[in-house]
């Protein structure tokens, strides 16, 4: 469901029996808070202004084929694409969180579509980019991975999954495997990039070894940054010196990284199918929610404060 917040600054300062240095001092907050205020909603209608200098490259409802522009290996099955907009005063036109869909047409002759959610963030403009793992049998992760620079890809979109809510909740837990820790990214950029965003977020992120980590060096970087920000790293197979979680993601780690399920808090989790299944239970074959199972039904999670992405 859509839903919108506004955070409200109200500053009240009255005093006539106060000492000359105490209303001074006060004054002096007041002028402080004064200025902040005033700063954030100069920065907020700056990107109102930009936002509105930009178009937006995507549609929901027609198909849009973008080149090709450049391709960065990440490792030995995984890259980084990046996918040219119109001009440079073109913007994807995404909320957080949300996808879009891709197409191509197989060798059949039927079209193969598949959902990605693009790493880049919303105000960068001019680009879009996916982080694309290459799965054996996998038809468009596959044909992705063989598109040279100019080569184009149908896309349509955004598909806005569920509207993110600032300080909605106290805490955000969320689990993610492989490629699923893209809508995570896209929700932690979104939450650390508002200063009045308060939410507290851990993310466990699980792969098969350290080499397989996306977006290692970029979450490291944002939990060095932002204190309100930790990500907890689970492989199957851990080389010599690994000081993260080793083994499955289940629900003791969960216990031990989340905080107790309440209306304060709420887990997202995104990743393959075996992990899912395992972790909270597959999607509904009509694609809604579906019930909770898996590790966070054990650890007490409902349907109430749990979303896959």
């Amino acid at each position: 469901s859509t839903q919108s917040t506004w955070d409200i600054l109200s500053v009240y300062f009255f005093s006539q029996s106060l000492s000359f240095s105490t209303v001074k001092m006060r004054s002096l907050r007041f002028f402080s808070v004064a200025v902040g205020g005033a700063a954030l909603l100069a920065r907020q209608q700056q990107q109102m202004v930009e936002a509105k200098d930009k178009k937006a490259a995507f549609d929901p409802n027609e198909w849009r084929a973008f080149p090709l522009e450049r391709v960065q290996t990440l490792s030995p099955n995984t890259a980084l694409f990046r996918f040219g907009l119109p001009s440079s005063s073109h913007v994807m036109g995404m909320e957080v969180a949300s996808c879009i869909v891709t197409k191509f047409q197989g060798p059949d002759g039927k079209d193969v579509i598949r959902p990605y959610t693009p790493t880049s963030q919303e105000k960068e403009a001019g680009h879009f980019d996916l982080i694309i793992k290459q799965y054996p049998g996998g038809a468009m992760s596959t044909h992705i991975h063989n598109m040279k620079p100019g080569d184009k890809l149908e896309v349509k979109g955004p598909i806005l999954k569920q509207k993110y809510v600032a300080n909605k909740y106290k805490h955000l837990g969320m689990i993610a495997g492989g490629t699923g820790v893209t809508p995570m990214y896209q929700i932690i950029r979104e939450v650390l990039d508002n200063p009045q965003d308060k939410t507290e977020i851990d993310l466990i992120f699980g792969n098969m070894t350290v080499n397989d980590i996306l977006l290692k060096n970029e979450l490291d970087q944002l939990a060095k940054a932002h204190p309100q920000f930790r990500v907890h790293y689970a492989v199957d197979k851990a080389n010599e010196g690994w000081k993260g979680h080793t083994g499955y993601v289940n629900a003791d780690l969960i216990r031990k990284t989340f905080p107790a399920p309440s209306a304060d808090s709420y887990v997202y989790v995104c990743g393959p199918p075996g992990m899912m299944n395992s972790i909270s239970g597959p999607k509904a074959p009509d694609w809604s929610q579906g019930a909770v199972a898996g590790a966070l039904k054990d650890v007490g999670y409902s349907e109430s404060n749990v979303f896959k992405l």
